[in-house]
């Protein structure tokens, strides 16, 4: 059981875990340890999280979300596969915590009077400048 919040939590059978030889530092132990874990959350078929939450969450999670709707995310940080455990749920909380808070509705407003008036200014004055830009009359120049 994986506690995202007070009130959420994330079932073992949600979670799947394998471990693998990490790339790095580690002497000869890394060619025998397998102390990266790869952690797989099934989010789309997860009961703990609300559609809305679902649809952040997949916006978060970019190209770690798969085709099927789960999350995989890979820690090889550290040479101890329980530091990388840790590392790997901790990670996902994070997601998880982030995809809970709702973006703030943004609110239209109008642009001020002086605005609009500085805006129109600006445009006359550059309008003024590139008429003056047309072609030169040829006067007496006898």
């Amino acid at each position: 059981m994986l506690w995202v919040t007070d009130q959420i939590a994330i079932a073992d059978w949600e979670l799947t875990e394998s471990f693998s030889r990490a790339s790095g530092p580690g002497g000869q132990n890394v060619n025998k340890v397998s102390s990266a874990v790869e952690l797989r959350f099934e989010a789309a078929r997860s009961p703990a999280l609300t559609p809305a939450v679902k649809a952040r969450l997949k916006r978060i999670a970019g190209r770690r979300w798969t085709l099927d709707g789960a999350i995989v995310l890979r820690a090889e940080e550290t040479r101890s596969q329980a530091q990388n455990r840790e590392l790997a749920r901790e990670r996902l909380a994070e997601m998880i915590r982030e995809a809970l808070v709702a973006p703030k509705r943004r609110v239209a407003t109008k642009p001020t009077a002086g605005s609009r008036e500085r805006r129109l200014k600006a445009k006359s004055v550059r309008g003024a400048v590139k008429a003056a830009r047309g072609k030169v009359e040829d006067g007496d120049a006898s």
